[in-house]
């Protein structure tokens, strides 16, 4: 069997049961195991299966996101945890953006009792729990309401993130793949999330342990766009490896 057809065949076979081992698909296709490892790293780089310690799994697509309230309650705890290492990094006197996000949420609940520090959003939660901190200055980007997110989208958002200049940007994000980057479900959000990245000299991404490995639509950006990635201890070290080889910092809380 020509190498081609294998590596069809083991993608059909892995769609059929969700998961396979390295040993099994060996067996099943009776070569040595060393080939089958190289056929699942090629498989992988194509972005059709995602490999697991000793095996692989059908790769995992995200294709909407849910609603605020369902977010905002998953993985709280490690959301609460990424926040507050997302706002250790933020210094006295920085101007910053905050992307809209249940993570990003707890990103602002950290900074409440900071000095002289600037928040640009686009989130009408961050902005709000921000509202009484006397020494910190909050820019809303203004831009069409999202009733189900407090977020604020559109061109009116885009055209003001485009006259922006700042320090660091926190974005959260529903996908972050190996090979495709910083992705999302949503077209109409990308701009924003472009924009952001565009006005900020260092890119902070913020999110839990299930949203790495995902696939989405749409990339936001690509890897190599992202300086720093704050995610939960939870995350396995096999799926942040191909982050850290492409030069991120990465933080585990």
């Amino acid at each position: 069997m020509l190498a081609a057809e294998r590596k069809l065949r083991i993608v059909e076979y892995v769609r059929q049961y969700n998961t396979a081992t390295v040993n099994a698909l060996a067996r099943e296709f009776k070569v040595h195991e060393a080939t089958i490892r190289r056929d699942l790293m090629e498989i992988e780089q194509e972005g059709t299966l995602k490999r697991t310690h000793g095996g692989v799994i059908v790769e995992q697509w995200t294709h909407d996101e849910p609603s605020f309230s369902e977010r905002s309650t998953h993985n709280l705890e490690q959301k609460m945890r990424i926040g507050k290492m997302a706002a250790s990094l933020v210094e006295d006197g920085d101007h910053i953006i905050i992307d809209s996000g249940t993570t990003t949420l707890h990103i602002a609940r950290n900074l409440v009792h900071r000095s002289d520090i600037t928040v640009i959003t686009n989130d009408m939660n961050v902005a709000a729990e921000l509202r009484d901190a006397p020494r910190i200055k909050v820019i809303l980007t203004g831009g069409e309401l999202y009733p189900h997110s407090y977020m604020l989208n559109g061109m009116f958002t885009d055209h003001v993130l485009r006259s922006l200049h700042t320090l660091k940007a926190f974005i959260g994000t529903p996908a972050l793949h190996p090979q495709h980057g910083l992705m999302h479900p949503e077209a109409q959000l990308v701009p924003a999330k472009q924009g952001m990245i565009r006005a900020a000299r260092e890119i902070i991404v913020v999110t839990d342990d299930t949203k790495i490995g995902k696939v989405s639509l749409h990339t936001v950006a690509p890897n190599s766009a992202i300086h720093t990635l704050i995610t939960g201890k939870e995350a396995a070290e096999e799926e942040l490896k191909p982050f850290r080889d492409s030069g991120m910092t990465i933080y585990t809380v």
